[in-house]
Order: C-alpha cells, then sequence, then structure tokens
C-alpha cells in the first residue's frame, strides 16, 4: 500500500545546538528532545530522569476529598463496597488494583464486571442491581460512569452512593454522584488531563493512602497494573503518564504481581518487558477473558494470591486468546472476501460490513485489520440482543466520531472518540446508515486522509548509528503517543546483494544495506510485510528507507538493526 512520508519540522537550530552542548549529545538527539518539547538542561532532566515525587497532589483533582471521606465513612460503617469496571483492560486492572489495595484492610468489599454481550459498556442496571441485592451502600465506578446520568439516578433511588472514576470526556451533564473524579470534566483543576482510567484509580488510593497514613513506597506494588492500562488504552505516554509507566515497567520487570507473572510466563517473554511487549502479549491476553469469556477472570487472575490458582486461571485466559485470534481472522477473511466481491465495497471511502453471525468480541479488531487492506474509516456490525452492534476505527487525522454523530437518528446509542468508538442499532436501520456514513465520510475526509502516513521525525546518515547513540535513544522510552518511537529517514541506499525474503510466505525482507557516498560499514534491516519489494533493490539498485533503529537479540548476540516502515525507489523522491 502506497503512504505518504511527512517529515516533521525541525528543531530550533539555536535551541538544539544548545542542548547538544550542555547536555554533550549528538546533533540528531538533541532534535528530536526540542520536537519533543524539550528545550532546556532541567526539562531533559525531568524527562530523563523519572522520579515518582514529581507525580501531581491527588487533592487537585475535584471532588478527592469527597471521594475519600465517603470510602473512610463505609469502612467506619462496615457498609458493603462494590468495585465496578468495564471489562477490557483499562477496566479490569483499574478494578484490580481497587479490590486489591482495599481487600488488604477491609474485608466487606466485592467487585464486579459487567457482562460485554448482556449487559455492554459502562454501568448497567443489571450492575446497580446487583450492587442492591447484595447490600452494596456503595459503588465505585472506575473507567466508566461519566456519562451515566439515568444510571446514577437509579442507583440513587435504590440508596446507593456512587463513586465515579472516569478519564472520558463528559457529555452535556455530570451525573449526580456523590463524588465524580474525571480531570477532563469542567472545574477540575487537575493539572494533567491524559491519565488512563487505572491511574485515576490509582489517585484515589494515594489520596486514601495519605489521609490514613499509608506509606507511598506501599503503593508502588500496584504500579504494574498501571502501567499495563496506560499501553493498552493509547494514552499519551508524557507528563504523569510517562512517570507512572516508567516505575510501573520496573515493577512488570522486577516485581510483579503473581497474576500478572504468570501471564508473563504464558507470553513467553524472556527479554525486558517493554510497552511494546504489553500492546502486543500481555493486554490482548487480559483482555481475551472479557472478549470470548468474562472479564471477571481477567480479575480474579491479577488479584490472585494463590500460585496454582493463579497457573490455572492465566493458561485458561491463553487459550481465551487463542480461541480470540482464530476467531478474528476468520472475520477478517470473511469480510475481506465481502468487500472484494462487491464493486460498490471496493470503491467506497468507508467499510460498513455487518453478519449477524460474527463474534462481538472481536469486531473491534476486525475494523482495525480491515484499516490495514482498505484505509479508509471502518465499521464493523454484528447482532448482540436483538440489535445490530458494533465498533468503528478511522485513519489518521479524520473524526470518526463526528460522522456517526451525524447519523445519530439512525442510532439507538453511540459513543467513543476522535478514532475509535462503538454503536447499537436497529438491525432496519443498517442499509440506511451504510448510505448515511458514507455521504457524511465523503464530504468530510480529504484524499491526503485517505492514503496511509509514516511520519519521519528526521533524516540521518548510517554513520550516526552507533551503539553509543543507540544507548541515549533507548532512553527516550517508554514510547506511546506523543512520545512515539522516532523514525528516520535515509536517502539512496543499496543493498549489498544479501537482501532475501523470509518468513513462512516469504511476506517479510531481510536486508543488508549501505550507503555508498558515507563509506559506512553496511547494517542489517528487516521490513516486515515488505516482501513484495525484494524487486525494488535487485542489482544495487537505490532506494530511499524510512525506519527505526532497534537492538535485535538473537541467541546471545546483540547487534543494531533497522526496522524499515517503508522503502521507495530513489527516482521518485529524486
Amino acid at each position: 500500500m502506497e503512504k505518504n512520508w511527512i517529515i516533521k519540522e525541525q528543531g530550533d537550530n539555536v535551541v538544539v545546538k544548545q542542548l547538544m552542548n550542555s547536555l554533550d549529545v549528538p546533533q540528531p538527539l538533541a532534535n528530536l528532545m526540542v520536537q519533543r518539547g524539550i528545550t532546556s538542561y532541567d526539562e531533559a532532566n525531568s524527562f530523563f530522569r523519572p522520579v515518582l515525587e514529581n507525580l501531581h497532589d491527588p487533592f487537585l483533582m475535584k471532588d478527592m476529598n469527597i471521594a475519600v471521606d465517603r470510602i473512610s465513612s463505609a469502612i467506619y460503617k462496615n457498609e458493603k463496597i462494590l468495585i465496578y469496571g468495564d471489562y477490557d483492560v483499562d477496566g479490569t486492572t483499574s478494578v484490580a488494583l481497587m479490590y486489591s489495595f482495599f481487600r488488604n484492610i477491609y474485608q466487606n468489599i466485592d467487585f464486579y464486571i459487567p457482562d460485554r454481550y448482556t449487559e455492554g459498556y459502562g454501568i448497567s442496571c443489571k450492575g446497580i442491581d446487583y450492587a442492591h441485592e447484595n447490600n452494596c451502600k456503595l459503588m465505585i465506578t472506575l473507567d466508566c460512569g461519566i456519562k451515566a446520568v439515568d444510571k446514577i439516578k437509579y442507583a440513587s433511588s435504590l440508596g446507593l452512593d456512587v463513586i465515579i472514576c472516569d478519564h472520558h470526556l463528559p457529555g452535556d451533564r455530570v451525573p449526580a454522584a456523590t463524588a465524580v473524579l474525571d480531570p477532563k470534566q469542567e472545574g477540575c483543576n487537575y493539572p494533567y488531563k491524559d491519565l488512563s482510567g487505572c491511574g485515576v484509580g490509582f489517585k484515589l488510593i494515594q489520596a486514601y493512602s495519605r489521609v490514613n497514613g499509608t506509606p507511598f513506597k506501599n503503593l508502588i506494588q500496584y504500579l504494574d497494573l498501571v502501567a499495563i492500562s496506560i499501553a493498552s488504552d493509547i494514552v499519551p505516554l508524557t507528563g504523569e503518564n510517562r512517570i507512572l509507566a516508567h516505575f510501573g515497567l520496573i515493577q512488570l520487570n522486577e516485581n510483579p504481581r503473581m497474576g500478572i507473572a504468570k501471564i508473563i510466563k504464558e507470553s513467553e517473554i524472556r527479554k525486558k518487558i517493554t510497552i511494546e511487549d504489553i500492546i502486543f502479549k500481555i493486554g490482548p491476553r487480559i483482555n481475551a477473558a472479557g472478549r470470548m469469556e468474562s472479564g471477571n477472570k481477567a480479575v480474579e487472575l491479577m488479584v490472585s494470591e494463590d500460585g496454582m490458582l493463579a497457573e490455572e486461571m492465566s493458561r485458561e485466559i491463553d487459550n481465551c486468546n487463542r480461541d480470540r485470534r482464530s476467531v478474528d481472522r476468520n472475520i477478517t477473511t470473511e469480510a475481506l472476501r465481502m468487500i472484494s466481491a462487491d464493486p460498490r465495497h471496493v470503491n467506497a471511502r468507508t467499510t460498513v460490513l455487518y453478519n449477524p453471525q460474527w463474534h462481538k468480541g472481536v469486531i473491534g479488531i476486525v475494523a482495525s485489520r480491515l484499516i490495514e487492506t482498505y484505509y479508509r474509516p471502518t465499521v464493523i456490525l454484528t447482532e448482540s440482543n436483538g440489535f445490530a452492534t458494533g465498533s468503528a476505527r478511522s485513519v489518521a487525522g479524520y473524526d470518526l466520531y463526528q460522522a456517526i454523530e451525524s447519523c445519530s437518528d439512525l442510532l439507538e446509542n453511540f459513543g467513543g472518540h476522535m478514532y475509535a468508538a462503538g454503536l447499537t442499532m436497529k438491525k432496519e436501520n443498517v442499509p440506511i446508515f451504510i448510505e448515511r456514513f458514507e455521504e457524511a465520510v465523503t464530504q468530510t475526509i480529504t484524499e491526503e486522509q485517505l492514503v496511509p502516513q509514516v511520519i519521519i521525525d528526521m533524516e540521518l546518515d548510517f554513520a550516526d548509528i552507533t551503539e553509543t547513540f543507540y544507548s541515549i535513544l533507548e532512553q527516550f522510552q517508554p514510547y506511546g503517543p506523543e512520545n512515539l518511537a522516532p523514525v528516520f529517514m535515509t536517502w539512496k541506499v543499496y543493498d549489498t546483494g544479501m537482501g532475501r525474503v523470509v518468513g513462512s510466505s516469504g511476506e517479510h525482507l531481510k536486508l543488508e544495506l549501505c550507503r555508498e557516498s558515507t563509506g559506512t560499514a553496511s547494517i542489517p534491516a528487516i521490513a516486515f510485510g515488505q516482501g513484495n519489494k525484494l524487486p525494488l533493490i535487485r542489482g544495487g539498485r537505490p532506494v530511499d528507507i524510512c525506519y527505526s533503529v532497534e537492538m535485535n537479540e538473537f541467541k546471545g548476540t546483540r547487534n543494531l538493526q533497522l526496522n524499515i516502515r517503508d522503502i521507495i525507489p530513489s527516482d521518485i523522491t529524486g
């Protein structure tokens, strides 16, 4: 698939030179810092040397004192508390964190994860009824609730107090809960707005601990859960999230909780765990429980202190993940056939597919996979509880939520954000929704947004790629939104003749590249999914490449390697 190369604006030369001198780093690395808003020695020190002391005061968050007082009152009166959270990774890690913390000091506590298929996302009436029937007097919701105006009203009518911990954007009205913790709500002066749901939960236990004399060092054990939520929920890796993720990764690598350790073992991670490992190995396994069976399993595993039970549950969750992969592959194949068989689908600017037999738990993944082949806003629908319900995914720079909102008269409900959303409609509305959504997107999307982009930080010469360069580059981690892994470009490089396709189907390209103009030694490279580009590098033809730099470890040997994002003939760019 053709890609647009977008080269970032380079850092101010004067500031870059100042950083080069004050930090004694090469120009490319100083430029990377300036591009990320690091313009002084102190800012660099804060970025590269995160400290827990720089976490914000939790009581800066609106309603935090009310929330702490209500929890303290519940414990004093021995009232039963229900911890309620969504079934995805952020929700289940939030519940595991909150439940584990309070269980250590208070026994009259329970947790609840709604069923994806019978209850759907967020606070459900069934969950509220469960709390009422089990004599709960206080419910703490995590990663959900900020738009649940009617549900909170229903809970109040049953005498149930609710503390909402959420990080999503509020609607027109904030629910009339006992306390609402959400840094994005109007009137909240909390300095950092991009916490994960689990991050908001962590701030609550931080505040409670301060009031009740629990040392902060006792909370570090929960940061493995916070790091998993930050990585899996794709929140910005800046500010407070960077600090929490940094120390959470240390916890994951050195002393993870028992259930997480078992997941790591099942994931077969045998090196230092990174954000990427969470996104592609740990997070999907936690998510798979809620997708294929019940999110309760994930929480039970993460709070387990029984080694044998945790091992058994981790194997069950790993099996759920295998089932999930098989199901989403099969549905993706079927969906691609549906598109290719209908010229209207092939030539459209959107993909909207409906099959009542598809598994609800994987349709979001399928939507993302289809975008890899047909790069355009995508909605995948199936049937659930008599309605057509589905997941939507967008492309870079396009506001999918607004396009869905323009069709709101056809929908029973919807929610989400710019790049991902969920929606439900009557089955008879699907055909008209397909037409209206296509029309809305066609009127608002640009040609450039329909072509995948590679965002490039800067040009780099092979001579700059040294062990020292990489050791400093490593310190930019953890990578994530607003602090992505740097991408470089180099013009007119050549394969030394060692280039070949690899992989079971020859889908990848293994190269040995050099740049004659600088006379540097060759450097190995891997281009995943680009085996079809082998003819481009045959016969010493010059190509332009964009890539990230990584350390390849194989059988005890380490060497620097380029992970190529795209390859084009040099004559295209000149």
